[in-house]
């Protein structure tokens, strides 16, 4: 796990403010698929945030027997050092924002790797994404990370009429395989994070 993380401490408040409505859904949806689904961060900003970060489903590090158990800047991976340098780099504190997944449980292949969400799993889980969106009233803007984020995210959207609609940022998932694809990816996503950043500022 990331050095310096009080994960303990961290799992001891994930059901007081600013999470607890939210992650009492997160155990609800536990309970009745008998799955892990890891919890929102209680240092983000929970129900009050005005950026929701999107990407598309937790890795299987993050669910299983010792893992963090949570949808996190902080999660040991390639992914979240990005995402907080991009957002340092853009003046965009991490308690306006908060991160999720448009699947919220772990997408596995038959061998339990991670394999990338169908457009059935997309669909079966866009009620999921619904419930959080409507527990976010402050929300003012969507940071939407690679393809099938962008496509759940969308699909969730069109739910129901009228759909609420915010503006929508995306940008490539930025642990792109090569090393010019990353490059690229990466400065998209300080591109993405300071466009946010512009957006929170006019708020």
């Amino acid at each position: 796990m990331s050095e310096g993380i009080d994960w303990s401490g961290k799992r001891a408040r994930v059901h007081g403010a600013p999470v607890a409505e939210l992650n009492a859904v997160v155990d609800r949806w536990t309970r009745a698929r008998q799955a892990s689904i890891p919890w929102f961060d209680p240092d983000d900003g929970g129900v009050s945030a005005r950026v929701l970060v999107l990407l598309e489903s937790p890795g299987p590090k993050t669910v299983r027997a010792g893992g963090t158990m949570m949808c996190s800047f902080d999660n040991p991976d390639t992914t979240n050092p990005a995402l907080k340098s991009a957002f340092d780099r853009a003046g965009v504190d991490r308690t306006s924002c908060v991160k999720w997944n448009v699947v919220p449980w772990a997408v596995l292949d038959p061998d339990g790797h991670p394999a990338a969400p169908t457009s059935s799993i997309l669909a079966d889980s866009a009620p999921f994404l619904q419930e959080i969106l409507v527990r976010l009233p402050d929300l003012e803007v969507v940071l939407v990370l690679g393809a099938k984020a962008l496509d759940g995210y969308m699909r969730t959207t069109t739910l129901s009429a009228p759909a609420r609609l915010v503006p929508v940022v995306a940008a490539p998932h930025p642990s792109a395989r090569n090393a010019h694809a990353t490059a690229v990816a990466r400065q998209r996503l300080i591109n993405a994070a300071t466009s946010v950043a512009a957006h929170l500022d006019q708020g």
